[in-house]
């Protein structure tokens, strides 16, 4: 039963008011707990520790400790030691400071890439100081460069990246073309046009009985399984230009003037394996490109001549598009070997140069003195015309003199290209 207006308190110490329990407030429960319900006492700061005295060591211990410093491996009165020391000796300060400078060098936030040209740049280093006993043919060593370039890019690529979608791109009836492959598809595709050179040299083929135009032995090759190329293939491309290497390298005297045979037309053992890096090399950007993986031109010397092969190719290139309706008459036609109407082209940048192609026979000279035209151009921009990246409307930086002439030789350089 309740009594007065306070309530009546059960056995477990609650009030009971109304039929309702009441747990007790702040003040009751310090109450029944004593002391631990009052405030405690404020905590006294902690005295900042005193700095850590530099103990008096040897010389020679505090340069044996100067690797450890370096890396932050000494105990704090070490540290204080070494620190000391170094404001008071200058030989220990310099050494300090190299070590410190190598221990940057340990750190892992930078690319781990290694520079394309680092192959290259080593073997010349080298050769330089002690030359190969069979050396590589100069006209091969563009070959021989691109080639390892991209077996270096394929060596660092994963296997899910052999399968990554590639877009192949070249100038074809007046317009771009494309075909979709993948990196393993185009590691085939320059294995199976390789191998013209090889047949050439009497090496094994590796399509024997392929028609000799390159597009159609790469679609013989594409066809040829029914499963997609993998990474399978790297071993066999690597050990064909392997073998192109050590077999041209070995040739007698005048091999490079065996010719090539690529369908409708042929090019001398010299200029094929040229034309061979220069494919190389625009399919290892293709490559890298679909990867995203850093990659360089050429070396200036190699894309040199890889502009001065499609340059000499030009004359005949206007001819055909001529004879096909496809570029204007010609103006002046001289004899054979005769200087005649020229278009000045002035390739700028590394690799570049001045060259004169003659715009109405291919038996003409090309002239300074007759030059009616000017094209001004990059030499890699030169070479992704070349190779169908670009289409010749955009290709030219700058540009003076006969439009037609313009016109018809930024066409023939597109017109180059094929698959």
């Amino acid at each position: 039963m309740s009594g007065g207006a306070g309530g009546d308190r059960d056995e477990e110490g609650r009030d009971e008011v109304r039929g309702a329990r009441r747990i007790p407030g702040p003040r009751a429960a310090a109450d029944d707990f004593g002391d631990l319900g009052r405030a405690a006492p404020p905590v006294p700061p902690v005295p900042a520790a005193p700095p850590v005295p530099a103990p008096v060591l040897p010389h020679r211990v505090l340069q044996a400790l100067l690797g450890a410093w370096a890396l932050a491996a000494c105990s704090a009165e070490e540290t204080a030691a070494v620190e000391a020391h170094l404001t008071a000796c200058a030989p220990c300060a310099g050494e300090a400071q190299r070590l410190r400078d190598a221990v940057g060098l340990l750190h892992t936030d930078r690319s781990l890439d290694l520079d394309p040209l680092l192959r290259a740049r080593v073997l010349e280093g080298c050769l330089s100081r002690r030359p190969a006993k069979i050396p590589v043919p100069g006209w091969a060593a563009p070959y021989d460069a691109e080639t390892a370039r991209l077996d270096a890019l394929l060596r660092d690529i994963d296997a899910a990246e052999w399968h990554a979608p590639v877009r192949l791109q070249w100038f074809e009836d007046e317009r771009q073309a494309g075909r979709r492959t993948t990196v393993a598809g185009v590691i085939g595709h320059l294995m199976s046009v390789d191998g013209l050179v090889g047949a050439s040299l009497g090496l094994d083929d590796p399509l024997p009985g392929a028609p000799l135009t390159p597009t159609a032995r790469t679609e013989a090759y594409w066809s040829s399984d029914r499963r997609p190329p993998t990474r399978a293939v790297r071993e066999p491309w690597r050990e064909q230009s392997h073998t192109l290497i050590r077999t041209v390298s070995f040739a007698r005297p005048g091999a490079s003037e065996l010719s090539v045979p690529y369908g409708d037309f042929t090019l001398p053992l010299q200029d094929a394996m040229l034309d061979r890096a220069f494919e190389c090399w625009v399919h290892a950007w293709d490559i890298a490109k679909a990867v995203d993986y850093p990659y360089e031109p050429p070396s200036a010397g190699h894309l040199h001549r890889m502009i001065d092969l499609a340059v000499r190719m030009l004359p005949g290139a206007l001819a055909a598009r001529r004879r096909a309706g496809l570029a204007g008459p010609a103006r002046g036609l001289v004899p054979a070997g005769a200087p005649g109407r020229s278009l000045h082209l002035e390739i700028e940048g590394s690799g570049g140069g001045d060259w004169y192609v003659a715009l109405d026979s291919p038996a003409a000279l090309g002239s300074a003195e007759h030059t009616v035209a000017q094209v001004a151009l990059d030499g890699v921009e030169f070479c992704r015309l070349v190779a169908g990246h670009v289409p010749p409307v955009e290709a030219a930086a700058g540009q003076r003199g006969d439009r037609e002439a313009i016109g018809d030789v930024l066409s023939a350089a597109a017109s180059l290209s094929r698959l």
